[in-house]
């Protein structure tokens, strides 16, 4: 029985490796408004998905345009050997978790602050092949 249990685990720790997908943590964007953009991402080819982000007028597009292209970048390390054309990459998930919350002090007249929370989250994005077998 523990001889099988390490078989599963040395077979999880090889499909881990061959996933390809990018993190981003502690980004300064409140995790509602980049929701919003993920699900216009998710499921979606990834040439489409980069135009949608590069076109997209959310500040969040941008960050999201940059770890799209971050994990394209970790598939072809992985797979240096196939084409990207032919695999046909798709965001296989996107999620976004809330991360700490950012406490910053605003100016305010006669010599006040206010004291203001910004939001911050987490990012995963990974990516799929249809043509492939991932």
């Amino acid at each position: 029985m523990g001889v099988r249990k390490k078989n599963m685990a040395d077979q999880l720790k090889a499909d881990r490796k061959q996933r390809a997908f990018a993190k981003l943590t502690n980004c300064p964007t409140s995790p509602r408004k980049m929701r919003l953009v993920a699900d216009q991402i998710r499921g979606v080819e990834v040439e489409k998905a980069l135009q949608i982000l590069k076109f997209s007028p959310k500040e969040a597009s941008i960050n999201l345009e940059k770890l799209l292209l971050s994990a394209i970048a970790n598939w072809q390390a992985k797979n240096e050997d196939k084409s990207i054309e032919e695999a046909s990459l798709f965001v296989k998930t996107i999620y976004v978790d809330s991360a700490g919350m950012l406490k910053r002090l605003r100016p305010a007249p006669q010599g006040r602050a206010h004291r203001i929370r910004k939001r911050s989250n987490h990012v995963t994005l990974e990516l799929g092949s249809k043509n492939l077998s991932n």
